[in-house]
């Protein structure tokens, strides 16, 4: 007796039914979720900063003299005038010197105390600093906690020219010659006041208040590069200079790279040092900057809608400074 035989009916040979696609919609927490941590911030973002940019280019197109709500509309007039103006291509020339000047000697020597504090010491061993790196690290953040205001009077003290420390210290040596009899001129430079020497004089007080600042910000860096690295060079027999340059800085790359745009930012500014050691300006406009010459034009000539042509112009030169210092450390990285 034969059994009967069943045909299974394979997936090819089931019938197809039709799929009804239904849309989703998105979760109220979703939405919620999108607009407490997206929408908001980039509410924010746009009126707090793309806001006031956009009106200070409105206002730069304009004569505005920042009293009377009547502005005429003048097109390209107020750059015309800024790119004529001596003094203002002077502070913005101040402003680019800057910008190459304080982020280069700032960072190198934060770098440099850094590895000091952090793989500086013995070779032998245990990979630690220099005797003492603990109590050098804290001292030298304190400068930092100092505002900048309070630094520029320091510092305004200590350039000055009658019983200011700096003269003081370099006229020491010279009173000694004039006790033992000799004939000697006491120092009584006016360091704030002489062009030669103003611009050199607020470098190293923002470069004192900062780079303790940057220092740390280098150590945590380095504290987080896996020892074995380290050790690795130090076993291939890497000295003390080619360990920081080799094999450190490629390390903390984006860092120092944070770091350089921070301090060209600081550099573009400089509006409170500059303000409050030379408030004109400095002796023949010696150490003026765009961010005090935009305040002198707007608040004290009234000439609202040209001081607004030169913030654009600095703002402008900010996000280009940004943008190249970002993409050329990656495109390094990358390479």
């Amino acid at each position: 007796m034969s059994l009967p035989t069943t045909t299974l009916a394979g997936p090819s040979d089931a019938p197809h039914a039709p799929r009804v696609r239904r849309g989703r919609r998105p979760a109220p927490s979703r939405l919620l979720f999108f607009a407490v941590f997206l929408g908001l911030p980039l509410l924010v973002y746009i009126v707090f900063v793309v806001s006031p940019f956009l009106q200070a280019f409105y206002y730069s197109l304009t004569d505005w003299k920042g009293v009377s709500g009547n502005a005429d509309f003048i097109g390209l007039d107020n750059y015309v005038r800024i790119f004529t103006d001596p003094v203002y291509l002077k502070a913005l020339r101040n402003n680019l010197l800057l910008m190459i000047i304080l982020p280069t000697v700032t960072i190198t020597l934060a770098f440099v105390l850094a590895v000091m504090v952090t793989i500086g010491g013995d070779t032998k061993g245990e990979i630690h600093g220099i005797r003492g790196s603990n109590i050098y690290r804290v001292v030298s953040f304190f400068p930092y906690v100092l505002p900048a205001v309070v630094i520029g009077i320091l510092f305004a003290f200590i350039y000055s020219p009658n019983g200011g420390l700096l003269n003081g210290l370099l006229n020491l040596p010279l009173r000694l010659l004039n006790a033992l009899g000799a004939d000697v001129r006491l120092v009584g430079t006016a360091w704030l006041g002489d062009p030669r020497f103003a611009l050199g004089a607020i470098i190293l007080a923002v470069v004192w208040s900062l780079v303790g600042f940057y220092m740390v910000l280098f150590v945590a860096a380095i504290k987080a590069i896996p020892s074995e690295i380290i050790e690795a060079a130090r076993l291939d027999g890497c000295g003390r200079v080619r360990l920081a340059a080799q094999v450190v800085l490629p390390q903390i790359r984006e860092n120092v790279s944070t770091a350089v745009v921070y301090m060209g930012i600081m550099a573009l500014d400089m509006f409170v040092y500059v303000s409050v050691m030379t408030p004109s300006g400095g002796t023949a406009r010696s150490t003026e900057v765009v961010s005090r010459y935009l305040y002198e034009t707007a608040f004290a000539r009234s000439q609202f809608g040209l001081a607004s042509a030169m913030g654009v112009v600095l703002a402008l030169v900010t996000m280009l400074m940004a943008v190249i210092v970002l993409f050329g450390s990656r495109s390094k990285e990358d390479a």
